[in-house]
């Protein structure tokens, strides 16, 4: 996959919008504090297990499917920089 996208990103351009919440509604709805909800909205960390499964609980998803997405976004994040100083270790 090219450059899949952060899954804040998801959830701030159509999730959120959708449910017709702004941003503290939507942490208060999932027991989170505003500034939790609002780093990953702005794609200043990622989606934590807990953040998945109170997505799940509140209707928003799968918990796995918020895991994969972010998985995702990360290893390819990680594919993009050089690994300086690694050596082959074993045959594949």
């Amino acid at each position: 996959m090219m450059n899949p996208p952060h899954p804040g990103r998801l959830l701030r351009r159509r999730v959120v919008p959708a449910l017709g919440l702004n941003i503290t509604e939507f942490a208060e709805k999932l027991g989170m504090s505003r500034v939790s909800v609002s780093r990953v909205l702005n794609e200043k960390a990622g989606i934590s297990s807990d953040f998945a499964v109170r997505l799940e609980h509140a209707g928003v998803g799968n918990a796995r499917h918020w895991m994969n997405m972010q998985t995702n976004y990360e290893l390819w994040q990680a594919e993009q920089r050089e690994q300086n100083h690694v050596a082959k270790i074993a045959a594949c």
